[in-house]
């Protein structure tokens, strides 16, 4: 069976960063994502607005270097939670939850990294959790081609 779903899309709000019990962090956040077609009277495209929530250190990296507005890449799986409301009614509610996320732009201030990508470690679900890779990782690149590694 496969489960896995990629979306690309601009963030709702910024993404509330809490934490469980045991100190895992977990994300949440909002992306809205454009549909690829508009309606049947050609008008404007529709819009989804689709939940999703990053785990440990991807949900990290989705708090600090992401905000309301950005673009962004989610790759997972989806999830379908049932929940009961205020009144006993049974619910349902769909949610992308994050294995991968990556910029799906380039940086538009100083200061933020222009490229890059956090995948959750292997076995991160099973209570494994990797060392959170430190700030230094992106490295700021002139316009100059000749700096470029390849």
């Amino acid at each position: 069976m496969l489960n896995h779903i990629t979306i690309m899309g601009r963030l709702t709000r910024d993404p509330e960063l809490r934490r469980t019990g045991s100190g895992i962090a977990v994300a949440s956040f909002t992306v809205a994502v454009d549909r690829d077609f508009s309606g049947r009277d050609g008008g404007e495209r529709e819009t989804d607005f689709i939940d999703c929530v990053a785990w440990r250190q991807t949900g990290e990296f989705v708090s600090k270097y992401f905000t309301k507005g950005s673009m962004i890449v989610v790759s997972g799986r989806l999830q379908i939670r049932g929940w009961t409301d205020k009144e006993g009614n049974k619910r349902r509610s769909a949610e992308v939850v994050a294995d991968n996320v990556y910029f799906g732009e380039s940086k538009r201030s100083e200061g933020t990294p222009s490229a890059g990508s956090y995948s959750a470690p292997a076995g991160s679900f099973g209570g494994y959790a990797a060392p959170a890779a430190p700030a230094s990782d992106f490295a700021m690149l002139e316009d100059d081609d000749a700096q470029l590694p390849f």
